[in-house]
């Protein structure tokens, strides 16, 4: 039965680990997204490459591989190991084996491990994110509200969720520590919010 969890825990990191952005902007003539705005593979610097279209379509597809992990745990071992291999995709979505261990800060993932856990915690976070998101300019701002809000949020759904959801949460506030630097500095970039370039 060990087998089957190791295998889940693989299945969900290799999973987590596909660069969606850097393929799709590849694909869509955009070049290296390494190479250009904030060196990024996420969405938000898909946006400023190839505009809100091309962003909410990586934001979709690391929703979906992050809600894949979830139903790998679900079909192993439940709930609680379902929200343990949604956390394994978002270490794989930050630290990709494909591209030497430099990934996302995995907010896009976040919000499918929340869609695929609870999608009143998803829909809570969703608003949140986008109020903080638009009202101030700051995607960054928004992202780090949502690390603080969820974990509070999981743990009303259980305390094994809660501990799970703690520790996304300190994996992308530590994936962000360079916006919460520049935010405190008053030097972080805003988002423009462009449907295409």
């Amino acid at each position: 039965m060990m087998w089957l969890y190791i295998t889940g825990i693989i299945a969900s990191y290799l999973l987590g680990s596909i660069p969606m952005g850097l393929i799709l902007t590849r694909l869509m003539g955009k070049g290296d997204l390494r190479k250009v705005g904030s060196g990024n593979i996420g969405a938000t610097n898909v946006m400023r490459v190839g505009g809100l279209r091309m962003a909410a379509a990586t934001w979709l597809l690391d929703m979906l591989k992050a809600i894949a992990s979830v139903f790998i745990g679900w079909s192993i071992g439940g709930d609680v190991f379902a929200a343990w291999c949604g956390f394994v995709a978002i270490v794989g979505h930050c630290y990709p084996i494909w591209l030497g261990f430099h990934g996302g800060k995995g907010i896009s993932s976040l919000f499918g491990v929340l869609l695929a856990i609870n999608p009143l915690v998803f829909i809570t976070c969703g608003i949140e994110w986008l109020i903080v998101a638009l009202s101030s300019g700051y995607s960054s701002l928004g992202a780090i509200v949502t690390f603080s809000l969820m974990p509070i949020l999981g743990f009303v759904i259980s305390s094994q969720i809660g501990w799970a959801f703690l520790a996304i949460a300190l994996l992308c506030l530590w994936r962000h520590r360079e916006n919460i630097k520049r935010l405190l500095a008053g030097t972080e970039s805003k988002v423009e919010w462009k449907w295409k370039k």
